[in-house]
């Protein structure tokens, strides 16, 4: 049941992109509904899954099937589908994002000029992203991986015409190709060394030693390359707060559950591979990431930059806990992350689509709707949108009683715990808990810039207001879900060692979406139950640290927009240097220019003009000139010489012989017996010599 299930909610997506694209305009309201249907009904789907996978709850279940796509011989490639309750949990979120963005966008776009083609492209995406989660090898996974890259290059440039739209798309999908260079090295090793692609018997083989050390550790680093581009991890992180330029809801559906979660989804299901050296490289890549990107988001004005580097930060996070062995609380963080970050930016959206029309009814094209510098005040002109937004910003800002909190506080546990017990790497816990505080800092941040205190733009204040029901339904929906309550379910809650939740699941950790006590299959790692252990040990000192430094942040932030007892702005100019690296991102874009990718354009320039000026002009049409001088003397002596002289000098001859012979046959005996006797009398006389 569950693998036919998991078609229909493939295929629906695919069959409505087909329909949109082909169809979407001659359609009433342009086939919207066509896309809402499709990925409804994939919702009422994944909801029956995932209700049965709690009732018949069952750690070890596992559904899977495969068919042979490419045989030649020793050379067999297998596609197929894997079922459990990883995939279960991904698919619900995914079709439900999904679901909201397509609601939401009903309104958020209405009139746009390529309103059916959005649609379409909404459905392609949401296609690629349940191939991922439903695949059960590297093979189909990479597959599907490209076409998530391709889908949202589409969608990031919706709008196209306008060039920062465009060139946003090509720096998306581009800076994505470079992570998924490491990705297909990954599998191709992988590959060699076991002869498979599916993750079963990729993960027999490497706990029979079938590949070890050196080139388990690359092929991993290789794997989790194709994370780093995905997720937007450090140095690849440049993607994702420009890829802002696509709609808002293409932002939520990008930033909560589809594109940038498949990087910790991918990290999840290898992980059983990562050797101790490979997760020290994925810890200290997500650890870096989140302060990282953290201290960029405190000084962006656009709303939608700080939350696009908020989710940078976010996913650092999550790549952290798996680095230092807490996977199942990077899943359960993209689970809780999916609910609150969709929230924002569907509130953000929210609040542009008003600035937007407040805007427009001023005749102030100039003004840009989306800098939160241009707002203040929306409290009461939208209780809706604020209320829903507040709730999100507590749990990202890991308050108590709200989703963040709990999830954020398993990974702070395993981080803590890590450094524990291996004190040289002090400097992770150090990202997680600096990069906690920061976030309680730069969240409320834009909550007091945008609703509280005083209209920056008083004109503006009379025109804005609540957005339409399509647009509020989804936002309190994902408001809803940001409180903790929800996330009590024992069978959902993979960190269930911690206090807030039942204890019977303790020890239990998520491999390959399957729930049950198994270590790591790589020879001599730490085994998984110690690390359950030893995160449940350090859980109460986390908690404690993390609800201290979120105040902190929350705290700092109150002073400084709300009571001022604290210049934002004096301060920003007292930090100067640290404030100029932080507003303009750190120069990455500008040195990634100059350092990359225009030396490579000159490299490009200089070899284009080796191959024109010197290949092309001198080897190339040289040898053209060659070929047509060589041509024209053969062709000469070909034509006086064999022609004239040889084959028509034969012809000559043959013709003259004719003609003399047609003389001596003049038809007379007489002459025919002169001509006998003369021969014969010759014959005679060279015989007596």
């Amino acid at each position: 049941m569950f693998i036919n299930y998991s078609l229909f909610i493939l295929f629906l997506p695919l069959a409505a992109f087909i329909v949109q694209i082909f169809f979407g305009k001659r359609l009433p309201r342009q086939g919207d509904w066509v896309s809402i249907a499709a990925i409804v009904t994939t919702l009422v789907l994944s909801i029956i899954m995932f209700v049965s996978m709690l009732i018949n709850y069952n750690p070890d279940f596992k559904q899977e099937d495969s068919f042979t796509w490419l045989d030649a011989g020793e050379f067999e490639i297998k596609l197929g589908f894997l079922v459990d309750n990883l995939t279960i949990i991904m698919l619900l979120v995914v079709s439900l994002i999904s679901t909201c963005t397509h609601i939401f966008s009903t309104e958020y776009l209405k009139g746009d000029i390529r309103y059916s083609r959005y649609f379409a492209y909404l459905g392609l995406f949401t296609f690629s992203m349940n191939g991922i989660v439903l695949a059960n090898n590297l093979m189909s996974m990479y597959m599907f991986w490209e076409l998530v890259g391709v889908s949202s290059y589409l969608l990031i440039g919706h709008w196209f015409e306008k060039k920062s739209a465009a060139d946003a798309s090509k720096k998306a999908f581009l800076t994505n190709r470079v992570g998924d260079i490491g990705f297909f090295i990954g599998i191709m090793l992988i590959y060699n060394a076991i002869g498979s692609f599916a993750f079963l018997d990729i993960f027999e083989g490497v706990s029979k030693g079938m590949i070890t050390g050196t080139a388990l550790t690359v092929a991993g680093i290789g794997l989790f390359m194709g994370a780093m581009g995905k997720s937007s991890q450090f140095p690849l992180h440049i993607w994702l707060p420009d890829a802002m330029e696509g709609p808002t809801p293409v932002s939520a559906l990008m930033h909560a559950a589809t594109m940038v979660a498949a990087g910790v989804y991918l990290s999840v299901r290898i992980f059983p591979i990562l050797t101790p050296d490979a997760l020290l490289v994925v810890a200290y890549v997500g650890g870096f990431t989140a302060l990282f990107a953290a201290s960029i988001a405190i000084t962006q004005t656009d709303i939608k930059k700080v939350l696009a580097y908020s989710t940078v930060s976010q996913l650092g996070y999550m790549i952290l806990a798996v680095g230092t062995g807490v996977y199942t609380a990077a899943f359960f963080h993209l689970l809780t992350h999916a609910m609150f970050k969709a929230n924002l930016f569907y509130g953000s959206g929210s609040v542009i689509h008003a600035m937007h029309h407040a805007l427009h009814e001023k005749h102030d094209h100039d003004t840009d709707p989306q800098d939160m510098r241009n707002m203040g005040g929306f409290r009461s002109k939208m209780p809706i949108t604020h209320w829903s937004m507040l709730v999100s910003t507590l749990a990202i800002a890991g308050v108590p009683l709200f989703s963040g909190f709990l999830s954020k506080d398993a990974i702070l546990a395993g981080t803590l715990s890590f450094a524990q017990h291996n004190p040289q790497h002090f400097l992770l816990p150090v990202f997680g808990f600096g990069a906690a505080m920061i976030t309680a800092f730069y969240m409320f941040r834009m909550m007091f810039l945008t609703f509280y205190g005083e209209s920056k733009m008083p004109e503006l204040v009379d025109d804005i207001h609540e957005s339409p029901a399509v647009m509020s339904m989804p936002i309190v929906l994902l408001g809803t879900l940001s409180i903790f309550i929800w996330y009590t379910l024992p069978n959902l809650n993979p960190m269930a060692s911690y206090g807030w939740f039942n204890p019977k699941l303790i020890n239990h950790q998520f491999i390959g979406g399957l729930v049950h006590p198994v270590d790591s299959v790589v020879p001599g790692s730490v085994s998984a139950i110690e690390i359950a252990e030893h995160a449940h040990h350090a859980h109460y000192l986390a908690m404690y640290i993390s609800i201290a430094v979120a105040v902190i942040g929350i705290l700092f932030s109150w002073i400084f927009y709300i009571r001022k007892i604290l210049s934002a702005k004096a301060w920003a100019k007292r930090l100067g240097f640290l404030y100029n690296l932080s507003l303009n991102k750190y120069y990455f874009d500008e040195n990634y220019d100059k350092y990359i990718y225009q030396p490579v354009l000159r490299l490009a320039n200089k070899i284009a003009w080796i191959d024109w000026e010197l290949y092309d002009k001198y080897f190339i049409n040289g040898f053209g000139r060659l070929t047509n001088l060589s041509s024209k003397v053969t062709g000469k002596f070909d034509y006086n010489t064999i022609d004239q002289l040889i084959i028509d000098g034969s012809g000559r001859i043959t013709d003259n012989l004719g003609r003399l012979l047609k003389t001596v046959q003049t038809g007379k005996l007489q002459n025919y017996l002169l001509y006998v006797t003369a021969g014969l009398i010759l014959l005679i006389v060279i015989q007596s010599f």
